[in-house]
């Protein structure tokens, strides 16, 4: 098993299998996101307080919660960096942070779009927006100081650490609504208990969540391998790869 690891830490091992998975993660996101928006446009019902309104869910719900999973996987990556000096890791953590951080805003701008109508304000300073508005900031923390530092090397163990120090916010935008009280509603959609609300509600949010996180990987591979191809470019395997094309 830590032998397939380092196998697959090797930037050729790494470009040459994620070459077979790009285009068709690509492919089933976007129709999913087609399907899954189609489906939450025309056919969900309006909410019986909320009514069309509620239909944002479908755009902010899976862009909420791939904010913080693109930030445990930035993380994840960052210890793996660390631990075992795996440069494709800190390719992996240079890649996600503006992934992670324009997901973030997304589920920024649609949360106030939301909470307009909701709540009667673009934004207060509850505990789960802040703490969302944090790992926005973090984020870009993490894309600013690798821009602000020359050497490689350092700026990668640089981010890597503030992306490990980062993750205690993680569960402070989990637990917020429990911990504190929020105008956030608790959460819309868990794997672990049963949905509260109706079928033809939640199974296109379920669609839409894939669709994001598919298409999340899709857009990361992609840049993992432009960043190889830039970091190996005088390499003997990235010319012939190149000649080919």
């Amino acid at each position: 098993m830590l032998n397939w690891f380092h196998r697959l830490g090797s930037p050729k091992i790494f470009f040459e299998i994620s070459g077979r998975w790009q285009v068709p993660l690509l492919f089933l996101s976007v129709l999913m996101l087609t399907g899954g928006a189609a489906w939450a446009l025309l056919f969900v019902p309006p909410d019986y307080q909320q009514g069309d309104s509620v239909r944002i869910m479908y755009i902010h719900v899976p862009a909420a919660i791939l904010a913080q999973s693109g930030y445990l996987m930035m993380a994840g990556a960052a210890a793996v960096f660390l631990i075992w000096r795996i440069k494709l890791a800190d390719v992996a953590v240079k890649c996600i942070a503006p992934l992670g951080a324009s997901i973030t805003f997304l589920a920024l701008v649609t949360g106030a779009i939301w909470g307009k109508p909701t709540w009667g304000t673009w934004w207060v300073w509850d505990a789960r927006l802040t703490s969302t508005l944090v790992l926005f900031f973090l984020y870009i923390g993490v894309i600013a100081l690798r821009s602000a530092m020359e050497r490689q090397a350092g700026a990668g163990r640089a981010c890597a650490i503030l992306a490990l120090v980062g993750v205690v916010n993680l569960p402070v935008i989990k637990f917020s609504v429990e911990w504190w009280y929020t105008l956030h509603q608790p959460a819309s959609f868990s794997l672990t208990e049963k949905p509260t609300m109706p079928v033809e509600m939640w199974l296109p949010l379920l669609i839409m969540v894939v669709a994001y996180y598919l298409f999340f990987f899709a857009i990361w591979i992609m840049r993992i391998r432009n960043e190889i191809l830039l970091r190996e470019k005088n390499t003997d395997w990235v010319k012939q790869w190149l000649a080919v094309r």
